[in-house]
């Protein structure tokens, strides 16, 4: 039997990991390059192998992939012709996408020139030339995480998460090794030393899974043709998805394009604050919806509808007890975090007071993107995939409204504003037509919202009672203070009986689990 919990504890671990040395790897990168020019291309260079990598790799392709690979995992009496005829499609579809990806990174490659500089038109010649080399180094990048992210999807569907998400920490070993390697060996240009460690950390997130892959015992025999029929469903799941996710990054294309008007370091700074807004959603958000997706495929393919309703009102809680104190946390002591990693060799005060500005606003949003992923990995289970696309669309709307309304006056904070406002606006559509699913929990969180304001009165109170003490100890001293006042009051209040139950593990045993 697998546990939620557990499952959910080892993809933190293994994302934390991953987070922890994506850390080290944005240090070395704001040490090399700060908040300058040259990262500015290289963002803009990794934009569209990123937008593609939403879109045809870890986003649409393997959340679409997981309840087809699922269902055809656990259909009818023979377990064995079930597992084979699912590795019949993986392989399949491992096969098409050879071809697709070699078009597509041929294409990259070929128009680079061409779409770089509507990208980032606030660029100047010379910064535009760079940006142009860098995204012909990156761009085979999709083709790596595009398979990834298939071997990442059959081992969700083991249940085998941990290795799954491990896989990430080698893309950060990449990216570091290029600043620390192969970035002094390009004096005049040290950038292309990232692009090159780029792709070193895509091939490594691609190769550390296949061991795993081994000993769940699958074994891919490619093969064009006959084109397995799930394919066709997996296809018909994944296109409002792609039209989705394309939708969503639009927000980011309007940014980097707005911000690229705002001098050198207006992309940066966006990018340093959002690096640290994801850390709590990459480490526990998309660790708790990701756990829950096969297990919502289970349950609705078995017609168990109260526990799809139960997993999906336990996901929410589970996220609300991690992400609203994780938004006070860091609007308390944002500024002091960012100081502590970044500012040191080419980031300056100003690039922290930037990227900091950027946080604050950002954070507004992360409780409502948490629910967005978790919610819309419920309706890929419900295969209802039209209602995110919805969503998408409306707060794509409200963000590039906003985008232009506040830019202007507030620069890149007004872009981050607009961002999490966004987000707000999806998680609100997207809860409202999932209602009728939920097992509501309003006083779980009510509780976590009274703990979350707790756990900011006393950062914030030591914060300011340490003055101008050492950086170290205004990030550390607040930070463990406040962990440790809101976790005394879990443990004294009706929440811990949520934790207590998980590690009790009072689920019945999930027959998709393997």
């Amino acid at each position: 039997m697998r546990r939620l919990a557990r499952d959910v504890g080892w993809m933190a671990l293994a994302t934390g990991l991953s987070r922890l040395l994506g850390l080290l790897r944005d240090v070395a990168i704001a040490d090399r390059f700060g908040a300058g020019s040259a990262y500015d291309a290289f963002l803009i260079a990794f934009f569209i192998p990123h937008f593609l990598r939403q879109l045809l790799a870890e986003g649409a392709l393997s959340t679409a992939f997981v309840p087809v690979y699922t269902g055809l995992r656990i259909a009818g009496d023979d377990r064995v012709g079930a597992r084979r005829d699912a590795d019949r499609f993986a392989s399949c579809l491992l096969a098409w996408l050879l071809v697709l990806f070699a078009a597509i990174v041929s294409l990259g490659i070929w128009l680079a020139p061409s779409y770089v500089p509507f990208l980032a038109s606030g660029f100047s010649q010379e910064k535009l030339g760079l940006a142009v080399r860098l995204t012909r180094i990156v761009f085979p990048f999709i083709a790596l995480i595009g398979f990834a992210a298939v071997f990442m999807g059959i081992l969700n569907s083991y249940h085998r998460f941990f290795a799954a998400s491990l896989a990430p920490v080698w893309f950060n070993v990449g990216m570091i090794l290029g600043v620390v390697l192969l970035a002094p060996r390009f004096p005049t240009e040290p950038v292309i030393g990232l692009a090159a460690g780029a792709l070193l950390g895509g091939a490594g997130q691609l190769l550390a899974q296949v061991p795993a892959l081994r000993r769940v015992g699958f074994r891919c025999r490619p093969r064009l043709w006959p084109v397995h029929p799930a394919l066709g469903r997996l296809a018909r799941l994944m296109a409002p998805a792609v039209v989705t996710l394309a939708v969503t990054q639009v927000n980011l294309l309007v940014d980097n394009k707005l911000a690229s008007h705002l001098g050198d370091g207006g992309i940066a700074s966006l990018q340093w604050g959002m690096r640290l807004f994801q850390l709590p959603l990459g480490v526990f958000a998309v660790s708790v919806a990701t756990a829950l997706l096969p297990r919502f495929s289970a349950a609705w393919e078995r017609g168990d509808r109260r526990r799809f309703a139960a997993d999906l009102g336990d996901g929410i809680s589970l996220s609300a007890l991690v992400l609203l104190p994780a938004t006070v946390g860091l609007l308390a002591i944002g500024h002091d975090v960012i100081r502590l990693l970044f500012e040191h060799g080419s980031f300056t005060p100003d690039d922290t007071a930037r990227a900091a500005r950027v946080l604050s606003y950002y954070v507004i949003g992360l409780f409502p993107y948490g629910l967005v992923y978790l919610f819309s990995r419920a309706f890929y289970a419900l295969k209802r995939t039209g209602v995110p696309l919805l969503a998408a669309i409306l707060a794509v709307g409200v963000n590039v409204t906003l985008d232009l309304l506040l830019v202007s006056t507030m620069r890149e904070g007004g872009l981050a504003l607009a961002t999490a406002v966004a987000g707000i606006v999806n998680a609100a559509v997207l809860g409202f037509f999932l209602k009728e699913r939920m097992k509501p929990h309003g006083r779980r969180l009510g509780l976590i919202a009274l703990g979350s304001g707790l756990l900011f009165g006393v950062v914030w109170g030591i914060r300011r009672a340490l003055g101008a003490a050492p950086v170290a100890a205004t990030v550390f001293v607040p930070m463990i203070g406040g962990l440790i006042a809101y976790a005394v009051y879990v443990r004294w209040t009706p929440l811990w009986e949520l934790v207590a139950r998980f590690r009790a593990d009072e689920r019945p045993n999930d027959p998709s689990g393997g």
